[in-house]
């Protein structure tokens, strides 16, 4: 069914959104509601051509049915957010599991696999493309699975839809770990965090460059595409110096970023639309929660204010 081996989608911008407000959280089944999600449409609609949606959950499905029925000029990658299927002790902040909760995992993940299978072919006008997971595969990850089982989802998912499928990870495990997953999808979506790997403001840009010309150069018959690339705006120290993370350095990443990616025609998800509390731990001020573009109360921060 799939034909998706030779893909090529036009440039636009494209910017990773999740719509979580305070209060509200994934992992607690707290969704935004409708009207909520309308409103962040309607902020981001005629800004944004491209939008990235991470899991088939009630989110994304609220998503698909208001760009439906608003007729909104939106083409969405939509992904399937798969869960640890083995343990891993390199996980910082935990990643070991018992062997009951890993089998229920892995049933979790095949759910979410036809889930998003189903969906794709609901709204074939409206999902431009198809991920089938999100950092998994990535030495540090709290989620990981096995290079082999994203293969298998892959291939399902290619056999069972038409849209172009992908694996969202970070640009390091494309140059070796899952170079096996090369051939198997249609396209290579990368992210590359200059911020979360100690670069200064002043060598972020070339950094992000050398992250994605070292996979471009690879696999030069394959089309790459960036699907997360951000600055934090708030630090608590952990991960990230406070010292180099606000909102003019933001900016200026930001503008850099859109200027590169414009004139290199390369599609580039900005990590993300909108500060998302729910993140990371408790703390206020850890990263996690603050790489949105806007405040989780919709204001915009200093990258935009131009803009809106």
């Amino acid at each position: 069914m799939n034909e998706a081996s030779k893909v090529h989608f036009e440039f636009g911008r494209a910017i990773c959104y999740s719509g979580f407000r305070e209060g509200q959280s994934p992992d607690l089944g707290i969704f935004p509601t409708y009207e909520e999600i309308k409103e962040d449409l309607m902020i981001l609609h005629g800004h944004w051509k491209y939008l990235r949606l991470y899991d088939c959950d009630k989110h994304s499905e609220i998503v698909l049915q208001i760009i439906k029925e608003e007729e909104l000029d939106f083409k969405v990658m939509l992904g399937a957010y798969v869960a640890a299927e083995v343990s891993n002790p390199n996980c910082p902040w935990g990643g070991e599991y018992n062997e009951k909760d890993l089998r229920r995992n892995k049933k979790l993940n095949q759910l979410r696999i036809n889930k998003l299978i189903r969906l794709a072919n609901e709204y074939p006008d409206i999902i431009f493309s198809l991920s089938t997971g999100n950092e998994a595969t990535v030495e540090w990850t709290d989620h990981l699975v096995p290079v082999e089982s994203v293969i298998d989802y892959v291939r399902q998912v290619k056999t069972q839809t038409s849209q172009p499928v992908t694996f969202c990870e970070n640009y390091l495990p494309w140059l070796d770990k899952i170079e096996s997953l090369v051939n198997e999808v249609d396209f290579i979506s990368i992210h590359t965090y200059p911020v979360w790997e100690y670069k200064t403001i002043q060598e972020a840009m070339e950094y992000t460059k050398q992250n994605y010309y070292a996979v471009a150069n690879k696999y030069p018959d394959k089309p790459v595409l960036i699907t997360e690339a951000g600055w934090a705006t708030n630090s608590n120290g952990r991960g990230i110096d406070p010292a180099n993370v606000n909102e003019e350095f933001q900016k200026q990443y930001f503008q850099d970023l859109v200027d590169w990616s414009e004139r290199e025609r390369i599609i580039t998800f900005v990590f993300e639309a909108f500060d998302e509390p729910w993140k990371g731990s408790p703390e206020p001020l850890e990263p996690e929660k603050h790489w949105g573009l806007f405040k989780v109360d919709r204001t915009p921060k200093l990258v935009l204010q131009d803009m809106f």
